[in-house]
């Protein structure tokens, strides 16, 4: 039997015995610690020189690896002189953990699906981590590194992995403002600022990356206000270390330190297992030997949830917008002053606002999947109405846009969504996706999901029309979609051709049109297409009609002439139909569709729609979000119905719900619902139509 011993600087309580097996070969492992005596660890590495086969040294302070020179930590210099000259091979798990920490943050960035993609990510020693830095900034450009600080005592943060090497090197500016140590030393009000603005950095992360050494140190002062909802890195999780962490409200645990036995040991430790096992005299394995070891014995990072459930928070970002002058109003000092001014005055003010830089409206916190995944984000507003952004050329938005885009991607955002008119502007999307730091999503396929989604409710619930499509049958009704050529209306008029059997399809271009009806035919050959340019004598005979134009506040339809109990389902922002509109006929059910309801318990600002309650393009950039899918989806005018079907099953693998139907004067309810369908029935009876 092989005997490794850990001689450690760490606390004699946590010592251990036991036995186990690697490699095929039966190993006595032992951890003797010293309590932080240099002199004790020196007797006791002369003690074991020869009788063990490999030695450990543990809760050593890592040199730095950048550097114009390798720091090295004097206060354990003597130490590793003293195990060079030794017979038995000692090491202190340095060249494991230089390997490992890259190996582990590739895996798990794979493994759970682009899990560091633009985190924030804040070092409490970058000179320490530098490996995990370097890996990290493959991924995220978020990374706050607080060595001035607690090296030096300069109240100031390096923000990139450039400005940690010139600082290792000495050749940053920051360091011109190193105090004197009398001065660091002496002054109260130094320590308490430097230490208030590491707290607050912790609270903006969600990464935290912690060295072991100092672990306590540290975190010793942090509260779940600092480390709530977070994920450490770290190395050697002990129980005791798990438990600290658990009080104070992290998420998540990386513990770099791959656990293979029941005991958790030490990555010097496990260093000298391998050595041992392998009997590499020299006390040192190649990258290449740890790395092989690393992937055939499977020696993953330990992925520790405190709380015992899986933990991941993914995050996003949507932009919104005041969709007329009546929105700018909510603010209350302008509604004020526009009751007394003369209306010019809101003339003038949306022209202001639409000049202004985007700023956050909300950061919405509380979605949360059945499968236990997490999304947070912000709602950031740029100030155009949709009469100013027509007002203007596309330029204008996109560069807003993008403002936005940046200002996302610093907040950690992994995904921006466009709402309302700005994903309709100029090329839908499709130069700002281009240009940003981020990727985009208008959100036009769930939009296209879920009005079609709203309309089957609301002819179940209306029950003027037999829904039995059993047997391969479709509903014996007619459809109408307005805006039948664009991104979402084609999208609608596919899905309403699979369901129905008579779709009339309004455009404004004949071709356009003409090519949409042969696309639709070779996927559903058997559905009667009717094409229009105008509508007036049709509508009355329309069972379901779907409006999904651009028109910004254009007259679309008369609603006054559609059939009693006709189900219309306004899906384009701005609305087509106006609440002044709507009120004309009390026997129509018109919907506002495209609202999903989010699972857990959402907390945001108010958006015009009952609590838990979103836009399907909204909700999109949410799916894509809980899903990991930080990627371009939905961009430009054509909707492809493989992602229309992908989102739409993506947002039930969530928890995400068809809202309670909402039309211009909030949610329908069941009475409601049945109002319309009574007044419905008494005007088909007075006209003798069905």
């Amino acid at each position: 039997m092989k005997e490794v011993v850990s001689i450690s600087l760490g606390d004699s309580n946590y010592d251990y015995a036991f036995e186990t097996e690697f490699l095929g070969q039966d190993f006595m492992v032992r951890r003797i610690g010293t309590d932080g005596s240099l002199e004790k660890a020196a007797k006791l590495l002369k003690e074991w020189d020869g009788k063990a086969d490999a030695i450990g040294l543990g809760s050593i302070k890592f040199p730095h690896i950048i550097g114009a020179a390798r720091q090295s930590r004097k206060r354990s210099q003597h130490l590793e002189r003293l195990a060079k000259e030794m017979e038995t091979p000692v090491t202190t798990g340095e060249n494991l953990r230089n390997v490992a920490f890259e190996w582990a943050l590739r895996h798990l960035q794979f493994k759970f699906s682009n899990y560091f993609d633009n985190a924030r990510v804040f070092f409490l020693s970058g000179m320490t981590n530098y490996g995990v830095a370097k890996v990290m900034s493959e991924y995220t450009d978020n990374m706050t590194f607080a060595d001035p600080i607690i090296e030096n005592g300069i109240a100031k943060f390096l923000n990139s992995k450039e400005d940690l090497e010139k600082y290792a090197t000495g050749a940053h500016e920051i360091l011109k403002w190193v105090p004197s140590k009398k001065l660091s030393s002496s002054l109260m009000p130094v320590r308490k600022w430097n230490s208030y603005i590491i707290k607050k950095a912790m609270q903006k992360a969600h990464t935290i990356v912690v060295p072991y050494a100092t672990f306590m140190e540290d975190l010793a002062d942090c509260t779940i206000e600092e480390l709530g909802g977070k994920t450490i890195i770290t190395t050697t999780a002990y129980d005791a270390r798990v438990k600290f962490l658990k009080d104070r409200g992290v998420n998540t645990i990386i513990d770099i330190t791959p656990k293979l036995f029941e005991q958790v040991v030490g990555i010097s430790v496990i260093e000298a297992i391998m050595i041992a096992a392998l009997e590499e005299k020299t006390g040192k394995l190649s990258p290449d030997d740890l790395l092989e070891l690393i992937s055939t014995q499977r020696m993953d990072p330990r992925v520790i949830y405190p709380s015992g459930e899986q933990s991941r928070i993914n995050r996003f970002a949507f932009v919104v917008h005041p969709l007329s002058q009546e929105y700018l109003k909510q603010d209350k000092s302008i509604d004020l002053v526009s009751k007394i001014a003369p209306p010019s005055f809101l003339d003038t003010v949306e022209k202001i606002v639409a000049y202004s830089p985007p700023w956050i409206y909300s950061k919405i916190t509380g979605i949360k999947s059945p499968t236990g995944v997490e999304t947070e984000g912000w709602l950031i507003t740029v100030g155009g109405t949709p009469k100013q952004m027509l007002s203007h050329p596309p330029e204008f938005t996109y560069k807003r846009l993008l403002q936005a885009a940046k200002m996302a991607k610093r907040l950690g955002a992994q995904i921006m969504g466009l709402g309302a008119f700005t994903k309709v502007v100029g090329d839908a999307g499709a130069t700002v996706a281009k240009l940003a730091p981020l990727p985009i999503t208008t959100g036009n396929s769930y939009s296209a999901s879920g009005a079609l989604w709203a309309a089957a409710d609301a002819v179940r619930r209306m029950g003027l029309i037999d829904v039995d499509a059993s047997l391969g049958k479709k509903i014996d009704a007619k459809t109408m979609v307005f805006g039948a050529t664009g991104a979402i209306g084609s999208v609608c008029c596919r899905l309403l051709a699979k369901a129905f059997n008579e779709v009339y399809m309004c455009g404004r271009n004949m071709a356009k049109l003409l090519a949409l009806q042969e696309s639709i035919l070779k996927e559903t050959p058997d559905v009667k297409l009717h094409l229009l340019t105008r509508s007036d004598n049709y509508l009355p005979n329309m069972d379901v009609i779907v409006t999904a134009t651009s028109g910004a506040g254009k007259t679309i339809l008369d609603i006054t002439k559609v059939k009693p109990g006709c189900i219309i389902t306004d899906v384009a922002r701005p609305l087509d139909l106006s609440p002044e509109d709507v009120a004309k006929r009390p026997d129509v059910l018109v919907i506002e569709s495209g609202e999903i309801e989010l699972p857990g318990e959402p907390e945001m600002k108010d958006i015009g729609l009952p609590g838990k309650v979103v836009y399907a393009c909204l909700a999109e950039t949410i799916v894509l979000a809980l899903e990991g899918r930080f990627e371009i989806f939905t961009i430009g005018r054509e909707i492809e119905w493989e992602k229309v079907r992908e989102i739409y099953k993506m947002g039930l693998k969530h928890g995400m719900k068809l809202a309670a139907i909402s039309g211009v004067n909030g949610v329908y309810s069941d009475e409601d619902i049945a109002k319309v369908r009574e007044l419905a029935l008494e005007a088909r009876a007075k006209a003798g139509t069905n």
